[in-house]
């Protein structure tokens, strides 16, 4: 109970003091807490969507869904005579047949996409009893006919959309224009998916190309009826195996694992930054409680002079530790459930709709969030903790902390220094590596001994670095330069642990900033040494194929020397070897040898766009002992089977589809129906000679009826490239901006405490003519040299991560390492600022200190 009064006392006491780690807890906390919600009220939101548009059961074709489902613009369908059979099946009060669609764009009268900008997809349908259980019909009347289309609410406040206006949807079989009749609310929260709705009959026309057709059958069950028992009695009625059946559980528990796959990825990407910020926010606690011990030597010594044990000593730090844990974490699920709320709200001004009302707060995010903040801020407190129950009675005599343990400093110098050379070791082997895969193990151990290394080692870093940095930085302020040179080095320790919280963020952002630019400069080159083509025609982000009229339009533009066509079809493939293998074989156009120069291993690209023939990519060739002449038998998906002859083995060694395997457009067409040939994804397109120009304007004014396409130049296709990669990186810096706050907090901390730790001293240089001026800038050159030493650390240690990892994307055909210089030296240079804004609150009290209660302070 004493413990706990004194650790409850010195707590109070130092509140000030701890408020800077209580915020690297709660921001940490908050950051894992904020993810759990997010996640979770994401998966409530589809959940609920799920099971609110799912039927008791389900009929589909046999395959729908499927990642290999040929890409014919046209769903899978079922003859609308099964509607009647179904209802017949023992246990069904009712049977109507669907018509669903998401290879369509749907457009206004000026030719702007309805469609979300996030990735939801854009759905056309008919309007049905089941669509009733999700959506209400909010103003006008559902469609009755071809010149009428129904749209979701929320899609019509997006665009602004009213009755009356006029909506065209482009689709594989054509255009069909229409006004809007009605408007429908869901009842449930819609993530972001655009919503049509059509009659049956003209569902059917636009979006299967006939009448008489269905792409499912909702089926509900009679009262007393289990949704088990009726797919079974649809199933007798049906025949097994014959069509995809499905339970309302069942459906939404497919459609759960198909979003799953991407929040899963989402979350554990966002508790691995929150997990960076903890790891810095452990140097800040571990900083502030060393500190502590140090300025409370006096008192400590004293407290084991009257009796107090080591144990004593001991548990009552880890105490203080556990109220700053227990402060912290409970602020930080707070404020965890807040930045939830707005990352909800970020993406609703994104696109994608969540509503509050959906917030979901399970038991175990507290339960997390609590337990972890508590955790790492003890074991974090642990090492000041053990240090305090060593002062020894005697030091209450002493009017300064213990000297440091210069044996312990030996040893943890040799301990980084083996760890830093083994980093260096495995980091080496990493760029050795013959493949990707092996080497990658190296680079992930090599990054991890390297950053312990480096955090081990920072105090006798601090020694070499800090003078280098000061012989530039701070001697051109004179005496002043010099007193905050000292004042850094006093306490190397204090000094490492600060720069390596900023140093872990600093190297993250380096170590991306290599690999990102050493990606765009990779494929610059390769596009350059490869790509022939002058134009690229190819969907946007919401990745429809090519509709019919659309490459018609592409076709006959002008100035135009030739087009190719660019299909991929499903085969299984079986070598000369006997083994069997699914691959996608790419159909193009012979002008195809053109667009994409190839380097060759063997034969003749063109050789492979003759007659019941292909290419194969090397190493498959080495895998199954190919060689031209030889014939592979192909079964075409949803087609014959053939043998074609290998005309040609093209070299892997690209990242312009590599491994790829080519065969002629008309040679698929042999053994694949018409019906069933997949549409182009891509096509490519070269100008006349001397006519680029206007052969670039004619294509674009050739599609501009068709938005949902990208006409591009090289020049477009890399700066695509450019700015893609470029966004990636910027959220992942806004991710890593957390870490680097934690660690600018912990600068601010480390100055705070090392001016009350100095106040007598402050005192007496001010006693001795320092001004309030030079006091302020000793602050803040103090806080510029650790800063920059974190950054210079962080950046070293950045791009040499970021070197090894090239070398390894250079085994998948990226071969080119730039350092992007700019970047690199805008955050050093950035670093200083940094500094500079850290020691604002510690200077500006610093230099309001009275002089003589400064001097007085014991």
């Amino acid at each position: 109970m004493t413990v706990l009064k004194t650790s409850l006392r010195n707590f109070l006491a130092h509140k000030g003091r701890m408020a800077l780690s209580a915020v690297a807890v709660l921001l940490s906390v908050a950051f894992v807490s904020g993810t759990l919600v997010f996640t979770d009220t994401m998966n409530a939101t589809f959940d609920k969507l799920f099971a609110a548009t799912a039927s008791d059961v389900t009929v589909s074709p046999k395959g729908a869904g499927d990642d290999d489902n040929p890409r014919t613009g046209k769903p899978e369908s079922l003859p609308a005579s099964l509607v009647g059979k179904v209802a017949g099946a023992k246990g069904v009060k009712s049977a109507e047949g669907s018509v669903t669609s998401m290879s369509v764009t749907v457009v206004n009268s000026r030719n702007e996409k309805m469609g979300s900008s996030t990735g939801a997809p854009t759905i056309a349908g008919n309007w049905n009893q089941n669509d009733l259980k999700a959506m209400e019909i909010s103003s006008g009347h559902a469609p009755r006919g071809p010149t009428e289309v129904m749209v979701d609410a929320d899609t019509a406040e997006k665009h602004h959309l009213k009755l009356g206006d006029e909506l065209r949807t482009i689709s594989v079989i054509g255009d069909l224009t229409a006004k809007i009749s009605g408007i429908a609310s869901f009842k449930v929260t819609n993530p972001g998916a655009a919503v049509v709705y059509f009659d049956t009959p003209t569902a059917q026309r636009a979006l299967l190309g006939k009448e008489g057709l269905f792409t499912g059958v909702s089926v509900t069950a009679a009262a007393g009826v289990s949704d088990e028992q009726l797919k079974q009695n649809v199933a007798q009625v049906l025949g097994s195996g014959t069509y995809k059946l499905q339970t309302a559980k069942e459906s939404a528990d497919s459609n759960r694992e198909d979003v799953g796959s991407f929040l899963k990825v989402m979350k554990y990407a966002m508790l691995g930054f929150a997990g960076i910020a903890l790891l810095v926010g452990i140097f800040l606690i571990v900083n502030t409680f060393s500190m502590l011990v140090a300025q409370r030597t006096r008192e400590i010594g004293l407290m084991r002079a009257i009796g107090s044990s080591r144990k004593q000593v001991n548990r009552s730090v880890l105490v203080e530790a556990l109220l700053l844990g227990i402060v912290g974490s409970i602020a930080g699920v707070a404020a965890g459930v807040g930045l939830a709320v707005g990352l909800m709200k970020l993406m609703g001004s994104m696109g994608m709709e969540l509503s509050t009302r959906d917030l979901t707060v399970k038991w175990t995010t507290p339960a997390v969030g609590l337990v972890l903040g508590i955790v790492v801020t003890v074991v974090a407190a642990y090492v000041p903790a053990r240090r305090a129950g060593k002062v020894s009675p005697m030091a209450a005599l002493r009017e300064s902390g213990t000297p440091a343990d210069g044996k312990a400093g030996w040893i943890r110098a040799a301990i980084g220094l083996v760890l830093t050379g083994g980093g260096a070791a495995a980091l080496l082997v990493a760029t050795q590596a013959d493949k990707a895969s092996e080497g990658s193990m190296f680079l992930g151990l090599g990054v991890i001994l390297s950053l312990i290394g480096f955090v081990v080692i920072g105090p006798l870093l601090a020694g070499v670095v800090v003078k280098a940095l000061s012989a530039v930085v701070l001697r051109m302020f004179g005496s002043v330069g010099r007193l905050a040179e000292r004042n850094a080095l006093r306490n190397p320790r204090r000094t490492g642990a600060t720069g390596a919280a900023l140093m872990i963020g600093l190297a993250l952002v380096a170590c991306l900033s290599v690999v990102g630019s050493s990606m765009v400069a990779s494929a610059t080159q390769e596009l350059d040494k490869s790509v022939g083509a002058d134009f690229i025609v190819r969907a946007g982000e919401d990745g429809q194929t090519i509709v019919p009229k659309a490459q018609e339009a592409l076709e006959k533009s002008r100035y135009l020397s030739h087009v190719t066509e660019y299909k991929e079809v499903m085969t299984k493939l079986t070598a000369p070897d006997g083994k069997t293998e699914d691959e996608g074989l790419i159909a193009a156009d012979p002008t195809y040898a053109q667009d994409l120069r190839r380097e060759m291993v063997a034969g003749e690209l063109s050789a492979a766009y003759g007659k019941d023939a292909m290419s194969v990519g090397d190493a498959y060739a080495k895998e199954h002992g190919v060689k031209v002449g030889d014939k592979i038998k192909v079964a075409f998906k949803n087609g014959r089977t053939a043998e074609l002859k290998v005309a040609a083995i093209t070299s892997d060694d690209t990242n312009v589809d590599k491994g790829a395997m080519y065969t002629n457009i008309t040679t698929a067409a042999q053994y694949v129906p018409a019906d069933r040939m997949p549409k182009n994804v891509i096509m490519f397109a070269s100008a006349q000679d001397g006519k680029e120009k206007e052969a670039y304007a004619a294509l674009k004014a050739s599609l501009a009826k068709y938005p949902q396409y990208k006409v591009q130049n090289q020049t477009d296709f890399k700066q695509e490239l450019k700015d893609q990669i470029g966004q990636l990186l910027n959220i992942v810096y806004g991710l890593l901006a957390l870490a680097i706050i934690v660690a600018v907090l912990g600068v601010v901390n480390t100055l705070a405490l090392s001016v009350v730790e100095r106040t007598r001293e402050i005192g007496l240089m001010r006693a001795i003519g320092l001004s309030r001026r030079q006091l302020r800038r000793m602050i803040r050159l103090e806080s510029v040299v650790i800063a920059l030493f974190g950054a210079l650390l962080g950046l070293g240690l950045g791009m040499g991560w970021g070197t090894a990892a090239q070398k390894l994307l250079a085994l998948e055909g990226l071969g080119v390492l730039e350092i992007p210089w700019p970047t690199i030296i805008t955050v050093f240079v950035a670093s200083a600022f940094v500094g500079l804004f850290a020691a604002l609150v510690p200077a500006f009290r610093a230099g309001r200190m009275n002089v003589l209660n400064a001097i007085a302070t014991e």
